[in-house]
């Protein structure tokens, strides 16, 4: 087993929109809405994830009951058609990752709006209807202008909602800001610019109406529910050091500040968000954009946020390099050794319920083998709960309670040897019971650690650990 992290993201993304991974098609019955989703879970739970970005909004729709945006398409088949029997996805989605001890990120994408305009269905009462002049085609894509300043005032609405509503750990974005370019033509967006621009060139003016949208949504959740998490999940290029002194040694033909005009720096800079999770899609030994190069750039510009490496496993086998079993391995290993780095997001789902390559193997049976806490912040809380209370039975049978007031994840159990100092970073993490008040613990069953010290702390919903208290010295 390849060393082991006691706080390590470990993160996938489920995507919804065309039904990439879950639900798997459109208009499954509930029950198989709600069993897939659970047995998805399991799998990666199983696998050591600890943590779902979830799509709940892919293109101005919702996997919620929303007073803005109708039911998706992607759910019952129709957009508009609220699940039959009723019942919230969301809502569930959220209960049953928070069971199994993982957080749920709500995953939205501010600006799409019609995923095709050749095949998507679009009901009456869709947003692109009722305020037509908000919208703009570019491809066979209809997107909100983000020059639009009432178009800012509606994302960050329907923000609101989301967070005041449910009971979520973290808001994330991906990297579909300005849509990527289409070769010869231009994103029609000269008419706002001309009534908006209020002087500075376009390009500027793009990147200011993402960073308007960026800290929108960040104030949004500040008043809203301080203890929700922003992240974004940016395109793995900044700028090409050709591009920007600042820039990493790539040479990648799009970039997120010239083409997206996304400026992730500026954000993690200004504390806008509290994590990036950069698309790094190429492998270890790619000529225009390699991993190492790409992770050490973005290692170095987190301003103190967190940094989730984002990996392509869905290029599995598209060429030599991605048919190396030991590709993704390698790119775990050389994150692992960056301070700055807290961890992984897998792109996507289904390439793990798969197993392609062993890699989610290769997760179960070694990187992943024992159980990791995902990275607390302290920018946003950084109280330790109450220590728990620990009762013997007989034997080797033990409980754990909590009388602490605010809510808890659980608790973790550590290992130390049989000498040393009591310091979590001197202990192995080797059990994680995610129980709201108490739990019970039988220290028989881990007869790899037998002569170890073992000790228990109380782990709060906000990641942080309570004062170590012995189970057995």
């Amino acid at each position: 087993m390849w060393g082991q992290v006691n706080f390590e993201f470990r993160g996938v993304w489920i995507a919804t929109v065309s039904n990439i991974d879950w639900p798997r098609e459109k208009g499954l019955s509930v029950e198989e809405q709600k069993s897939s989703f659970i047995k998805l879970l399991d799998t990666h739970q199983r696998n050591g994830i600890n943590a779902v970005f979830v799509q709940i909004r892919p293109a101005a729709d919702a996997f919620y009951p929303s007073q803005y945006e109708p039911w998706s398409e992607y759910l019952m088949g129709s957009q508009g058609k609220a699940p039959n029997p009723y019942y919230d996805p969301l809502q569930f989605m959220i209960d049953e990752t928070h069971k199994r001890g993982m957080e749920f990120h709500a995953w939205i994408n501010p600006y799409r709006a019609v995923f095709n305009l050749k095949r998507s269905n679009i009901s009456a009462t869709h947003i692109t209807h009722t305020h037509p002049e908000w919208f703009l085609v570019y491809g066979n894509t209809k997107y909100f202008n983000p020059g639009i300043p009432e178009v800012r005032k509606y994302v960050s609405a329907v923000v609101r909602d989301i967070v005041s509503k449910y009971d979520i750990d973290g808001l994330h974005m991906d990297d579909y800001f300005y849509p990527y370019r289409i070769e010869g033509k231009e994103f029609p967006d000269e008419k706002a610019y001309r009534t908006y621009g209020n002087g500075m060139k376009k390009d500027a003016w793009r990147r200011s109406n993402c960073d308007s949208i960026v800290k929108n949504i960040y104030d949004v959740i500040a008043e809203t529910n301080a203890r929700v998490k922003f992240g974004v999940s940016p395109f793995g290029v900044w700028r090409n050091k050709s591009q920007d002194i600042d820039g990493s040694r790539t040479k990648a033909g799009t970039t997120s500040y010239d083409d997206l005009f996304a400026d992730i720096v500026l954000w993690l800079k200004m504390g806008w968000i509290d994590y990036v999770a950069p698309q790094i899609y190429w492998e270890c030994s790619n000529k225009i954009c390699a991993y190492n190069e790409l992770l050490d750039w973005w290692s170095k510009h987190t301003y103190g946020k967190h940094l989730y490496i984002g990996h392509g496993i869905y290029k599995a086998n598209t060429n030599a390099a991605w048919k190396d079993k030991t590709e993704l391995p390698a790119q775990i290993i050389a994150l692992r050794g960056m301070k700055a780095a807290q961890g992984s997001a897998f792109f996507s789902s289904q390439d793990l319920v798969r197993n392609t390559n062993g890699w989610a193997d290769s997760l179960h049976d070694n990187y992943y083998a024992l159980p990791a806490i995902v990275p607390p912040m302290d920018w946003i809380d950084s109280n330790p709960p109450a220590k728990p209370v620990v009762a013997k039975a007989e034997g080797s049978n033990f409980t754990f309670s909590y009388v602490g007031e605010d809510k808890i994840r659980g608790f973790a159990v550590f290992s130390f040897p049989s000498n040393g100092e009591i310091k979590i970073n001197n202990g192995t993490l080797i059990k994680i019971i995610y129980a709201p008040a108490s739990a019970s613990f039988n220290s028989g069953d881990l007869i790899a650690y037998a002569g170890n010290r073992l000790f228990v702390a109380t782990l709060s919903i906000n990641n942080n650990l309570s004062e170590l208290v012995p189970i057995k010295k």
